[in-house]
């Protein structure tokens, strides 16, 4: 088992090469074009007596037979545990239009066991504005079920009290967005870095033949996470604009050096650049020295090469009493993993060693532990 998890921290090891091009629309997504949430309420019936006998069932229940012209005597209490009340929501994509439907998700909100078999009768899906934007309505899709033994014995497998019905909301209202808008449209990147923010803006001033240095521009950077990006009024010619746009290629700025623990799994993933500053940190018996050695390669005598310096890393591992780590600079994690790796080492000790590199300020990059 030891063996696996460090086996599952190298292959976990973030690629340590410069960053690939990607396409705009991988990156980045346009300013005030996104998604909306939806909720309702609504009672789902026809359930194998898994439901609820609660108040607000009860009053749900009332309700809904009143809406059909059926009113109940005041001191009539329907038995309805083939009826159970759940909270419905979606989210509504944008440019969603009137009769294009969307899947649904539905939640027990009382004691209901089990929602399986059971059908959604129909709900009214709201937005933040209070508005109603879609009307949800169909058969439930569960993956999970339980069961129950005349002892009190019981067995759940998933979560039988959630449900979903894929195309199970009918869109009645299109929600407005500023697309259409003004003469520029926003590009928020998904990761703000100011060097990304910058090389996007170039790459479309460059592919659209815009000329900063005299003035004219196409894309301005606002600051790390967005680029003010000028675009056509006319509707038709500002989506051909975009369609365009969103498939230039460019190469976003190099990650930032950090380390991730998941201290509750033991996976660390190391991310490029994070390189070790000279320390010497004590953890139990095992002792790790890495140095690197500075070489000079020749080239052949009738070669055509130049006479360059190489580096080589040179890594000791032993498991006596020693008590003392030692890195010298310019030393990265992956050696260190290998290292560790090799001897056969807990995550555990690794992870007790980042965090004292960085406590003791060797470690250049983030840690993140969570």
């Amino acid at each position: 088992m030891r063996s696996f998890i460090i086996l599952k921290i190298l292959v976990l090891i973030l690629f340590t090469g410069h960053a690939h091009a990607q396409r705009i629309k991988d990156v980045a997504s346009i300013q005030g074009i996104r998604s909306n949430q939806l909720v309702g309420y609504g009672l789902v019936v026809g359930l194998p007596g898994t439901g609820e006998q609660s108040p607000f069932t009860e009053q749900s229940f009332r309700t809904m037979l009143s809406n059909f012209g059926i009113s109940l005597d005041a001191n009539t209490k329907p038995k309805i545990k083939n009826v159970a009340a759940v909270a419905v929501h979606a989210d509504l994509p944008a440019f969603s239009k009137p009769g294009q439907t969307i899947d649904v998700t539905v939640s027990s909100v009382g004691e209901a066991s089990s929602l399986q078999g059971g059908t959604l009768l129909q709900t009214f899906l709201r937005g933040v504005d209070g508005k109603i934007y879609a009307v949800a309505q169909g058969s439930l899709v569960v993956s999970g079920f339980g069961a129950q033994g005349g002892d009190g014995s019981r067995i759940v497998v998933n979560t039988p009290t959630v449900g979903r019905i894929p195309n199970g909301a009918m869109v009645e209202q299109e929600v407005r967005s500023g697309f259409a808008n003004g003469d520029t449209l926003t590009l928020n990147l998904h990761y703000p870095d100011f060097s990304t923010a910058k090389r996007l803006a170039d790459t479309i001033n460059q592919r659209f033949g815009a000329q900063p240095e005299t003035g004219y521009t196409i894309a301005t950077p606002i600051d790390a996470a967005s680029v003010r990006v000028t675009a056509p009024r006319d509707v038709g010619q500002r989506v051909g604009f975009l369609a365009t746009l969103e498939n230039f290629e460019f190469t976003p700025a190099d990650a930032p050096a950090r380390v991730v623990i998941n201290s509750r799994t033991g996976t660390i993933v190391i991310g490029q650049d994070v390189q070790l500053l000279p320390a010497a940190i004590t953890h139990g018996g095992l002792t790790v020295t890495i140095a690197e050695n500075q070489q000079v390669s020749q080239p052949n005598t009738f070669g055509d090469g130049d006479t360059v310096v190489t580096t080589q890393s040179i890594v000791d591992i032993d498991l006596s009493d020693s008590r003392m780590f030692k890195f010298e600079p310019g030393v990265t994690l992956d050696q260190l993993v290998r290292a560790v790796n090799e001897v056969g080492a807990a995550p555990g000790d690794l992870m007790a060693i980042l965090e004292a590199l960085r406590q003791a300020g060797a470690l250049r990059g983030e840690l993140v532990i969570i």
